[in-house]
């Protein structure tokens, strides 16, 4: 099958060094929305530019459409593929699990060896649960916050993102209208149909504040403070010095459990995530995407005594947790993030953000790079790197989506929302060409 595909998009012509035309993904979507809704399975995956495409395959960091262009892609799968696509070592284990069996509804040996592996890289792992999805996780870290302390209310913050369920989807992506007072910032729904009643224990703060961390915990009835460490879902912005520490610290004296959601910055950042690079250590912690490049994994870890309820009354199931194949998977992913890696991966990475600096500033475009080698964010009408969500309100969205369109036409993929995923499979060679692609892009808008 694998041949045949290479050979379709062979014939096709995958487009290098030409324009690129995007024809038969747009009729293809169309198409199918006879039966997907939207033509899509993911709300994600809709309004991109200029249309949402339709892929035959894809190998270290190139995706071939079914127009037959070859696209050099900074999606990464909106994260997870950190080693690029198709890497040999992670195919290679997931097809010797296939041929020993699919599913048990019991443990395997892959499994505790993954858990083994992510407990001694992870700071907070003491122990750990795995699951299918970044939204899952998250709700059981906060299940597992409101058991251990016997409190109800959770904090979250501006901008950060932690899955679609009603009760955690709630000031996403606000108008600053919606959004009202930054010191009193009003709770506001990220969906049509979003039961509000299931939002009535979450309240919201503007992050990188952390006198309104420390105000609202003195009240003694917050259960957890769920953030992402770096707010990589919007912005890739760093935490200001010392709020980590500082919101610890609260949470430490008021009895609140500390939460990171590092469903992107876990195994991407580094191998110990956000929280072995800034040197916090929350309760618990989540992670998805990286942990298992591609396969659908996630896991929760965090201090024995909480993350043991699990087996003392909170419930945690799912049929589909510690699939066998993709817990070959996940040990071999892990298996490949070496010091190194990340090394070369920074290195990279900074060359690319340089770049892209200076081939915007060339062409006249005012725009600020900020974030990590791995995950970083390129904002267009800004002076100055972001502190919060609200900071990045002002930024020109229609003409970074007109640059993303024109750099899809000379063969780079890269979100509309301005993340930019790199892996190691993205070398020097693919650097150059995508910064040509850049100053080609800004000369164009």
């Amino acid at each position: 099958m694998r041949e045949k595909a290479t050979a379709a998009s062979a014939k096709r012509g995958h487009n290098r060094g030409d324009i690129c035309a995007f024809d038969e993904s747009a009729r293809r979507i169309k198409e199918n929305a006879r039966w997907l809704a939207g033509g899509v399975s993911s709300n994600f995956r809709l309004g991109m530019a200029p249309t949402p495409l339709v892929f035959d395959r894809g190998e270290g960091p190139y995706l071939y459409d079914v127009d037959g262009n070859e696209l050099i892609d900074y999606y990464l799968a909106m994260g997870p593929m950190i080693l690029g696509h198709s890497p040999k070592s992670v195919r290679d284990a997931a097809a010797a699990q296939l041929d020993r069996g699919l599913l048990y509804a019991g443990q395997t040996d892959v499994e505790a060896e993954a858990a083994r592996m992510i407990c001694a890289m992870v700071p907070c792992a003491e122990r750990m649960r795995f699951a299918s999805s970044g939204s899952e996780v998250d709700q059981a870290a906060i299940r597992l916050a409101r058991a251990a302390t016997g409190r109800m209310t959770i904090i979250k913050f501006e901008g950060h993102y932690h899955g679609w369920f009603d009760n955690v989807l709630w000031s996403n992506a606000p108008t600053l209208e919606a959004a009202g007072p930054e010191d009193a910032p009003n709770r506001v729904a990220g969906s049509l149909g979003q039961d509000k009643n299931a939002g009535l224990h979450i309240e919201v703060l503007s992050w990188n504040d952390l006198a309104a961390v420390e105000r609202r915990l003195e009240k003694g009835d917050v259960a957890g403070v769920i953030m992402e460490p770096a707010m990589c879902n919007a912005g890739s912005i760093k935490p200001a010095p010392g709020y980590l520490e500082g919101v610890r610290a609260a949470c430490t004296k008021h009895g609140t459990i500390l939460i990171f959601d590092e469903v992107i910055t876990g195994f991407r950042v580094g191998p110990g995530g956000a929280q072995k690079l800034f040197g916090v250590t929350p309760d618990i912690a989540t992670f998805a995407k990286a942990i298992a490049n591609g396969f659908p994994v996630a896991a929760i870890a965090g201090r024995a005594d909480i993350l043991d309820l699990f087996a003392k009354g909170v419930l945690h199931g799912g049929t589909f947790n510690a699939q066998p194949v993709a817990m070959a998977a996940t040990v071999a992913t892990l298996k490949e993030l070496t010091p190194e890696l990340y090394a070369t991966i920074a290195k990279r990475g900074t060359r690319l953000m340089d770049g892209i600096r200076t081939e915007l500033s060339a062409a006249g475009i005012k725009a600020v790079v900020t974030g990590f080698p791995q995950i970083f964010h390129v904002a267009f009408g800004l002076d100055k790197p972001a502190r919060n969500y609200r900071d990045l309100v002002p930024m020109d969205r229609p003409r970074y989506v007109k640059f993303t369109t024109a750099l899809l036409r000379h063969g780079v993929r890269a979100l509309e929302r301005g993340a930019w995923f790199m892996s190691i499979a993205h070398d020097d060679a693919v650097v150059d060409r995508t910064l040509e692609a850049v100053a080609a892009a800004a000369r164009e808008i």
